[in-house]
């Protein structure tokens, strides 16, 4: 479906700040739960906070992760850029293919229902955590 540009607002970037912060928070809970299993030896009282630091961290990130999946999404399908660009002249036909493919990888991928997926597995895991240890 082809819209014109003036039905939508342009997508706009997520702040700087942000997205390091986003990258560290991903990159921190990642480490998070690979030291899990040496904790288990060397410190078995840490093993509990820092699952939850990596777990609701996740969270956090892949929720980020999650939004802004669907706004590229949603902007390739407001703005009807795969029909704007197929049939756009201005680009050469290896550009053009390059830009489309892009396009609808970006419609295709399953990524959103990743980090849903990531996200309910963390929710549970900890809703079944507290119920262990508070029951």
């Amino acid at each position: 479906m082809t819209t014109d540009r003036q039905d939508h607002e342009a997508p706009v970037l997520a702040p700087v700040p942000l997205i390091y912060g986003a990258f560290v928070l991903g990159l921190t809970t990642a480490i998070a739960f690979r030291i899990i299993i040496i904790l288990q030896h060397v410190a078995p009282m840490w093993v509990r906070p820092v699952w939850y630091f990596a777990v609701v961290g996740n969270l956090v990130f892949f929720y980020y992760r999650y939004r802004i999946a669907e706004k590229r999404k949603r902007a390739v399908d407001e703005h009807g850029l795969i029909g704007r660009i197929e049939g756009d002249t201005s680009f050469s036909p290896d550009e053009r293919d390059a830009l489309v493919y892009l396009l609808r990888s970006i419609k295709r991928s399953p990524e959103n229902f990743n980090y849903l997926i990531i996200s309910a597995f963390s929710i549970a895991a900890i809703g079944i955590d507290l119920a262990l240890v508070l029951f």
